[in-house]
């Protein structure tokens, strides 16, 4: 996605970012006409909500648009007039003179879109963010049109697809509701039980929670590893300790998988047939290339496998058959099969055989009728620097690192470009606290320590520091903060308060 913006700024699109730190796109705002807003870690519902009072204020709304395919303007109105841009600069530290230019910038372009990543769903107001997202996209009419609208960049490949087949845990495939009688009547059918539950599962937080309670006795892990990439890992570590039994099921041995008392080997998306489905929902075929190593195999097949020794006979020969069932249970997905997608990618909805898909999405409406515009709340993060921890720790990726490294971190080529884990400070912070390039800091928390390498630098915005989480050698998440979201209870791994002071080497 980041090529598509370089190559969109190229000829001639306008690119605003909201980020503290200076990016390789924020640097590219700057030198191609665009925006920066380097705000303070924390500060992007006060940011919002102030290109929304200017939007507002100066009348460069869609106003055809509002009054045909949305509600509740008036109360939101209200709302965001205690948030001009002068009064939020304290809280974001921006200048309202760019906040003003940036909400110009983006309401009277043809059309405008927003791309926007963890850096806004990892906050304690995290689900308000995404709301002061929609709100602009609602009041500019940019949605139900060629590129325009909102998209959620997903932190990992096919989360997408993982959502859709009812990951999680108060839906079936396809977002279907559990509180449907019609919808657990079709499922029961064609799974061949009398019933199903009907009451919600726990979300990942609420497991760790109820397992250190004596109630969650159990879990099963399946590409995914917790004990690294977690926040506040102390306290998941000892949940997963607390439990009876834990599987991983992984290509690597991951942090989790070393706490597990059972490791599945799976194989790679090389090593197996199957699709991915992109966050566009473009259903795209993945191919077998090569068999996979030892006695690992594809995910579908270990689950079959348990499956029957537990009693229950899930029997597949081929993923195209689970596609075939996938079909017949998921309207969206009705109208995909093998057959199609050997002629090429197929997007959702696609209700039917003969069905193009769907490409864009509320062209003439929303799936709630009109689109609700929602007085956004500013949720203050958990924790904020103060004297005892006068920092703030911001975590991310690198280009060349992916998630917990287990799969990059195998390969020399970026191992070599980025072999260890850095501190990335600012110079004025780096004086005060007697830190030197390429030295060695002790980063510490509320909640515990690590040690890494420093990378003095004007990326970093003054007060803050960034990490990453990829080096299993340091723990970043041993620091982070205990906060989550609201309602989705995703952690909030982008603002919590640190110090920082020289160390030694991890040998010394």
């Amino acid at each position: 996605m980041g090529l598509k913006v370089k190559q969109a700024v190229k000829q001639g699109a306008k690119l605003i970012v909201v980020d503290p730190r200076v990016t390789e796109v924020a640097e590219l705002a700057r030198q191609s006409g665009g925006i920066h807003l380097q705000i303070r870690p924390g500060s992007n519902i006060p940011l919002l909500n102030a290109m929304l009072h200017v939007i507002l204020e100066e009348g460069l709304f869609d106003e055809d648009f509002v009054n045909e395919r949305t509600e509740n303007l008036t109360a939101v109105r209200k709302h965001v007039e205690e948030y001009p841009p002068e009064r939020v600069a304290d809280s974001t530290g921006v200048d309202p003179a760019i906040i003003r230019e940036a909400a110009r910038l983006y309401a009277s372009a043809e059309r405008s879109l927003i791309l926007y990543g963890l850096g806004v769903a990892e906050h304690k107001g995290g689900t308000q963010g995404v709301m002061a997202l929609a709100n602009l996209v609602l009041a500019t009419g940019n949605v139900g049109k060629p590129h325009s609208g909102i998209n959620p960049l997903r932190g990992q490949n096919n989360v997408q697809g993982a959502c859709d087949m009812g990951t999680l845990p108060y839906t079936f495939p396809g977002y279907q509701p559990t509180d449907d009688e019609n919808v657990l009547q079709k499922f029961a059918r064609a799974w061949k039980v009398k019933s199903l539950p009907v009451t919600d599962g726990l979300l990942e937080p609420q497991m760790y929670d109820q397992a250190l309670e004596g109630n969650f006795k159990a879990l099963y892990v399946v590409g995914y590893d917790p004990a690294q990439t977690q926040s506040n890992i102390h306290y998941v570590h000892k949940a997963l300790q607390s439990m009876d039994f834990v599987v991983v099921q992984d290509m690597f041995m991951t942090e989790t998988a070393k706490l597990a008392h059972v490791v599945l080997p799976s194989a790679c998306f090389y090593e197996k047939d199957g699709t991915f489905t992109s966050g566009e929902r473009r259903v795209r075929r993945i191919r077998k290339c090569v068999e996979p190593p030892g006695k690992a195999k594809a995910d579908w097949e270990i689950v079959c496998s348990i499956a029957k020794a537990m009693g229950y006979d899930m029997s597949y020969s081929h993923p195209k058959q689970i596609m075939d069932e996938i079909a017949d249970l998921t309207p969206q997905y009705a109208g995909i099969s093998y057959e199609r997608l050997e002629q090429g990618w197929q997007i959702w909805p696609c209700p039917s055989k003969d069905h193009p898909g769907t490409p864009l999405l509320h062209t003439e409406s929303f799936p709630i009728g009109k689109g609700h515009f929602v007085r956004v709340q500013y949720i203050l993060p958990e924790e904020d620097a103060d004297k005892n921890y006068p920092l703030v720790l911001i975590t991310g990726r690198t280009l060349e690192h992916y998630n917990n490294g287990s799969m990059t971190r195998r390969s020399s080529g970026f191992d070599k470009i980025a072999p260890e884990e850095m501190v990335e400070i600012n110079p004025v912070d780096a004086e005060n606290f007697g830190l030197v390039d390429k030295g060695m800091a002790l980063v510490e928390s509320r909640r515990g320590k690590v040690k890494a390498r420093v990378k003095v630098t004007e990326r970093s915005r003054p007060g803050s520091i960034f990490m990453t989480f990829h080096y299993e050698s340091t723990l970043t998440n041993f620091l982070t903060s205990h906060g989550m979201d609201v309602k989705t209870l995703t952690p909030e791994y982008k603002v919590c308060a640190v110090r920082v002071s020289p160390a030694r080497e991890n040998n010394g």
